[in-house]
């Protein structure tokens, strides 16, 4: 009994006997019996990580679409040279397809500007009736004003010829419209005719063409910016009140851009 005792106690001192333990091995033994778990679990193979896979990349939008375009140009051709029912129908069935997708589009667009303030020009340049109205009465109050101030700091050049049809009825507007706003105008003949509607008219001497005006594009005219000496071109050929109107309150109020 004794030498058993010292054989079991020599075998748990022995490290290369514990070594080649597993923790199943260690629990049969018993609690008496010493075993380093974690030196017997060395012995069991360890279970390799699965390799890692990289993410399959999304899609191209811009090669989905040129895809689209392809299959429906080839579509197409094919239903053209070769008339068959199933060549055509195969176009429309696919030609339909991207009208409802190009339909959802443009319903989801819609809803969008109308739910994003920021995104609705047309509270920028309204299109509806009511709106639109008020604006332009607005936009009409402003010109208003606008016009009010401009002999204080405008003067107008207008440029004709006595055999200029355009310019005689250019004359109907632009007198009246002068007159009313108390706007000095400078008349310029530039064949020395007289005009009607501006007996003080000044034959040419060279302001056409510092002004870059010729004789191909009549009537001509332009406002005088007393402030800065600058010339300012309205317009050519025969223009009515509301739109002088316009184009004057346009290009002395509206920076480039704001107003489209």
């Amino acid at each position: 009994m004794k030498r058993a005792l010292t054989a079991v106690l020599l075998l748990t001192a022995s490290p290369s006997f514990a070594a080649g333990l597993t923790s199943e091995d260690c629990r049969s033994l018993g609690w008496h019996f010493y075993c380093d778990p974690a030196k017997a679990d060395e012995t069991q193979p360890k279970t390799q990580p699965p390799p890692k896979t990289a993410p399959t990349p999304e899609p191209d939008p811009r090669e989905t679409i040129k895809a689209i375009r392809d299959k429906i140009d080839l579509l197409k051709a094919t239903a053209i040279l070769d008339p068959t029912e199933d060549n055509v129908a195969a176009y429309i069935r696919f030609q339909r397809e991207q009208l409802d997708r190009a339909s959802v589009f443009s319903d989801q667009w819609r809803r969008t500007v109308w739910q994003n303030p920021e995104l609705d020009y047309d509270l920028v340049r309204p299109t509806g009736a009511l709106a639109k109205r008020a604006w332009s009465d607005a936009r009409k109050q402003d010109a208003a004003e606008v016009l009010a101030a401009l002999p204080e700091r405008y003067g107008v050049f207008y440029f004709f010829k006595g055999d200029c049809p355009p310019c005689r009825a250019m004359e109907t507007a632009l007198k009246p419209f002068t007159e009313t706003h108390g706007l000095h105008t400078l008349a310029v003949s530039l064949d020395g005719s007289p005009s009607p509607a501006f007996p003080n008219a000044v034959t040419d001497s060279g302001q056409a063409a510092r002004l870059g005006v010729t004789g191909e594009h009549l009537p001509a005219l332009a406002l005088f910016d007393t402030a800065h000496n600058t010339v300012i071109p309205i317009g050519f050929g025969a223009l009515a009140a509301d739109e002088l109107e316009r184009r004057i309150y346009v290009l002395t109020q509206v920076e480039v851009g704001h107003d489209y």
